[in-house]
């Protein structure tokens, strides 16, 4: 395993809401994403998903609060329940999830992702 630098693996894509794999631990996989707008309201069943904010703010919706998060902090959305996560301006995120996640959960969509696109 050789060391990532997350700023290098950010220049090397510019399209929103499609996670790239940038390594692997056992199951899981760290992903980067970068996010601007409104993405779709959607649930994870059978897994948490946490969100790292490397650069910028996000928000996260929930049918009963809004969950801020801004560079250097981080949430965990526990399994099912449903969220939105959405940018005014454009963030770069780290996603850890187990392998296999779909980025839109339970629906597909236009903004359904392929998995495992590693950079």
């Amino acid at each position: 395993m050789k060391k990532i630098n997350l700023k290098s693996k950010f220049s090397k894509f510019n399209d929103l809401w499609s996670p790239k794999v940038i390594a692997e631990m056992n199951d899981y996989q760290f992903k980067l994403v970068k996010i601007k707008n409104d993405f779709t309201w959607h649930a994870h069943e059978d897994t948490d998903e946490v969100f790292i904010v490397i650069e910028g703010s996000m928000q996260i919706e929930f049918e009963d609060e809004t969950i801020e998060l801004n560079e250097g902090e981080m949430y965990v959305v526990p399994a099912g329940k449903l969220h939105k996560p959405l940018a005014p301006k454009e963030a770069k995120i780290m996603l850890v999830e187990p392998k296999g996640v779909v980025n839109t959960g339970n629906k597909v969509n236009e903004l359904t992702a392929e998995n495992d696109q590693w950079i």
